[in-house]
């Protein structure tokens, strides 16, 4: 893929790097260029680097009214030589086209995904801020840009990639543990829908959800099957629970679950963690049956900005209240934390590809 640099003058850009005093938070800020490329004519093409700023788009564009958009999450690290990795960009490719051929939008080759973010990441290599936990938090994302109104698979698209510097989404290390709750009105997808995609409407649609676990001081909603028997996922993140021999549970991947690409590579990572790792169904009753039991020791939630949100306790719509253990976030999730964040950050070897330094192009 040939990539074309239409970037700001070297007077408007960044010139040294990025080392801000305090926390510069998660999400909030921007580098000061973006990636595009856009899809006309049944193929994708003028891949460019741009300065970050607003769309061109009509009002009528396809995804405003019809929601045909995806995104993707992932993270690239400063190590200790002061070079910038990317972790596991292949595997948000390859899940970006697979949440792609749910809402048909047209497959983006993989390894055209890998180069727009490594391209773009070298550019603006300097905005990478140099703290402690920090990471460049890069956003790509496809949306439907034809001006049509009626509902049918829009015939253009553009491919949008942006960076987000990003301090220690724990800034103190694991504070206290999260509660969720239990909600058998509201639920995330059914079979047959977009469930198992990062399709915007998805997290449209949790919002009220959202609103609701607040309510009860929960932080987010654990989601349940429709038939409100069986565990899926927790808000924006992949579930998972601990049983008193180390055992890591983390429900079966079905189209109403998102495939975390954390949860993914814990699985991955269980003869590094010494202890077993495996999906399967879990029953809501004998969840909760395990956890008063203490058969279940420890939970939580696996994803991308936070890596594991633990989970000390879980409410019900009519108030009633699951504690797990102490409450407190327990030594598995620890060294799962500490593990992963490690591999990331260059400090232990992780599987071969996992980890690969950002090509100086620029």
């Amino acid at each position: 893929m040939e990539i074309s640099y239409r970037l700001k003058s070297t007077a408007e850009r960044r010139q040294q790097q990025f080392e801000p005093e305090g926390n510069v938070g998660f999400g909030k800020l921007r580098t000061d260029h973006m990636f595009m490329m856009d899809f006309r004519d049944g193929q994708w093409g003028d891949a460019r680097i741009v300065p970050y700023g607003p769309f061109d788009m009509a009002p009528g564009a396809m995804s405003l009214h019809y929601g045909q958009s995806i995104f993707e999450g992932a993270k690239a690290f400063m190590h200790d030589d002061g070079e910038i990795y990317s972790f596991r960009l292949d595997q948000n490719a390859k899940r970006m086209n697979r949440s792609a051929d749910i809402v048909c939008i047209p497959n983006i080759p993989e390894e055209w995904q890998v180069q727009a973010i490594e391209a773009l990441i070298d550019v603006d290599r300097l905005w990478f801020p140099k703290q402690k936990g920090a990471c460049l938090y890069i956003r790509p994302f496809i949306f439907a840009t034809e001006d049509r109104l009626s509902v049918s698979p829009s015939q253009a698209y553009t491919f949008c990639v942006m960076l987000s510097p990003s301090g220690a989404y724990y800034g103190a290390g694991f504070g206290d543990a999260i509660r969720l709750l239990i909600s058998k009105t509201f639920h995330r997808a059914v079979s047959g829908g977009t469930g198992a995609s990062k399709a915007a409407g998805n997290y449209a649609a949790s919002l009220r959800a959202g609103k609701a676990a607040a309510e009860y001081g929960a932080a987010q909603v654990l989601y349940l099957d429709s038939t409100n028997t069986q565990i899926e996922e927790v808000g924006a993140m992949n579930h998972f629970h601990i049983l008193k021999d180390g055992t890591v549970i983390i429900p079966s991947f079905t189209d109403t679950i998102l495939q975390s690409i954390t949860s993914r590579s814990i699985i991955e990572l269980a003869p590094m963690l010494g202890c077993e790792v495996r999906q399967e169904t879990v029953m809501l009753d004998k969840f909760i049956a395990d956890i008063e039991s203490g058969e279940i020791i420890e939970a939580g939630g696996f994803g991308t900005a936070a890596v594991v949100s633990p989970v000390g306790s879980y409410i019900f719509e009519d108030g009633r209240v699951v504690t797990i253990g102490d409450g407190k976030v327990g030594p598995h999730i620890k060294r799962i934390y500490q593990l992963y964040t490690d591999i990331q950050l260059g400090k232990v070897q992780g599987p071969p590809g996992w980890v690969r330094p950002i090509p100086v192009r620029n």
